[in-house]
């Protein structure tokens, strides 16, 4: 029964015999880097090196330690015929019993890359907002589900995310962290505009996308030159969201599409030189 669920403290609170995977090193093609870990439990895991042939023996190994009780020590295994899987490089593993120290240390790791993982802010929490935040629930981003209306946010029914009910969520885009990602689907087309205009102002978001159609956006343009005086923002936004390829407006559909953009812009902004991404004064990123 593996798991990839963020509470680490539960697993490990659940589990007395528990081993640390870590792959120390990775050489040529790999399923992961180095760096990346696993906890493995007589009866479930927790993470995982990239699945596959190398996890399958690096699982059966841990076990086997936890069984005899011995130390399971380190394996280099070479990912080629061998072991069939077709990768072509070689990872070196490192195998270690989790004590109270080990633990924490873990639990530091695990809490320190929930902190940092990007932020997204979806405005709206109707069929769209809502599919879309069960979408992004499943990757390591940071879900804030935004609206004006208390009952529709009170229905929402994802886990793993944040919701925030506020009478001005302009404000709210104004407050992000630097990289964050806003994406506007709300009930109001006025709303949209407000919240919209408020985001591609910065100019230190990831992502800045809206729903609706050529016609919206087009008049959104229009909006924004005649309102606002900044028609050159315009062209940083996504419009609309999930693209044009598949034409299906059901609202899972929107939502997956609009998911792998938002996730895709996210995750690139983290990984840019530092002195290619722009902080916003007093605000870290």
């Amino acid at each position: 029964m593996p798991t990839n669920r963020d509470d680490i403290r539960d697993f490990l609170n659940r589990r007395k015999q528990v081993v640390v995977v870590d792959v120390k090193a990775a050489d040529g093609s790999t399923p992961r880097d180095a760096g990346a870990w696993m906890l493995v439990a007589e009866d479930c895991i927790f993470g995982t090196i990239g699945g596959g042939q190398l996890e399958y023996m690096a699982i059966d190994h841990a076990r086997r330690s936890l069984q005899n009780r011995t130390d399971a020590g380190e394996m280099t295994i070479p990912l080629g015929p061998e072991i069939g899987q077709c990768c072509g490089g070689r990872v070196a593993l490192v195998f270690k019993r989790v004590d109270r120290g080990v633990a924490m240390t873990l639990i530091e790791k695990v809490d320190l890359e929930i902190a940092r993982r990007p932020h997204v802010y979806i405005f709206g929490a109707g069929h769209v907002g809502d599919a879309l935040a069960m979408s992004l629930s499943l990757v390591p981003l940071r879900i804030i589900l935004v609206d004006t209306r208390e009952q529709e946010l009170s229905a929402t029914q994802v886990p793993g995310i944040e919701t925030c009910l506020t009478a001005m969520p302009e404000a709210v885009v104004r407050d992000a962290p630097s990289g964050s990602a806003f994406v506007v689907l709300t009930h109001d087309h006025a709303l949209d505009f407000l919240i919209t205009a408020e985001a591609l102002a910065r100019d230190d978001a990831s992502y800045v996308g809206m729903i609706g159609s050529k016609t919206k956006r087009a008049t959104f343009r229009n909006w924004l030159t005649r309102e606002v005086g900044r028609p050159e923002i315009f062209d940083r936004l996504v419009c609309p969201v999930g693209g044009t390829a598949v034409k299906d407006k059901r609202p899972c559909v929107i939502a997956a599409l609009a998911a792998a953009e938002i996730m895709t812009a996210s995750l690139n902004y983290r990984h840019r030189p530092v002195a290619a991404c722009k902080q916003r004064k007093g605000v870290p990123a």
